[in-house]
């Protein structure tokens, strides 16, 4: 099995485990809006929420990040071979500028965590405000995300 025919499914994969991040990214700080807004700390309402967090974090949030975070180091091991350049397009523009998208989004699937946990403490530290202005942050990655890759700006 050559490099080449293994690329092409292992990126189809990789953008279906990022879509389904990228769903729940987008979802979450709206479930947080709706929930800091609608069910006071100790309501059956804020029992709701929490399991409905807890559900799109855990079950889906989590696995799609991991196996997006995987196949994408599949797809760079890969194409580091397949091309014969060996790891140098690491360092090019457009690489490094998905590299730092991701380092964003893992980040921001942290912080999320985090909120989710303190959302289920009762501790409300974020408006519903904050959570609809930051609710596009992981949509606004991914366009710079994909037309660097895309394009590869930056490649000779």
């Amino acid at each position: 099995m050559s490099f080449d025919s293994v690329y092409d499914p292992l990126r189809g994969l990789h953008i279906l485990a990022v879509i389904a991040w990228m769903a729940g990214l987008l979802y979450l700080p709206r479930l947080f809006a709706y929930h800091t807004e609608t069910a006071p700390p100790g309501s059956e309402f804020d029992a709701h929420f929490q399991v409905w967090e807890r559900k799109l974090f855990r079950l889906i949030m989590n696995p799609a990040m991991i196996v997006a975070f995987v196949l994408g180091l599949a797809l760079i091991w890969v194409d580091a071979h397949r091309h014969g350049d060996g790891w140098r397009f690491l360092l090019e523009p457009w690489m490094l500028t998905k590299l730092a998208g991701v380092l964003f989004l893992m980040w921001w699937h942290h912080y999320l965590g985090r909120a989710r946990t303190a959302l289920a403490a009762g501790r409300r530290d974020k408006s519903s405000k904050f959570w609809r202005a930051t609710n596009e942050l992981p949509f606004l990655a991914a366009i710079v995300m994909v037309m660097a890759v895309t394009t590869e700006f930056g490649h000779p």
